[in-house]
């Protein structure tokens, strides 16, 4: 799975935890998702992702196409 793919559904699943969390349990919790969504607002801008880099570490996903990659990748065009 792509990376962007991962990181937009725990984004979205922490935003609707922390509101379900705000609604029934206390208010707070809203700073969790006001914490997700500055994060996503300044990676849109600086490209730097602190959840990117803990996947990677992990040897979670990949960004199986990316510029980078090499012509050579398993998962780019229809090679086989």
């Amino acid at each position: 799975m792509k990376m962007q793919m991962i990181i937009r559904r725990f984004a979205g699943t922490f935003i609707l935890a922390s509101l379900l969390l705000a609604h029934y349990h206390s208010q707070y919790w809203l700073w969790a998702t006001a914490f997700v969504g500055v994060n996503l607002l300044q990676s849109s801008f600086t490209n730097f992702c602190p959840l990117e880099i803990i996947l990677k570490k992990l040897g979670v996903g990949g960004s199986c196409c990316a510029p980078e990659k090499s012509e050579d990748s398993c998962c780019c065009g229809d090679k086989h």
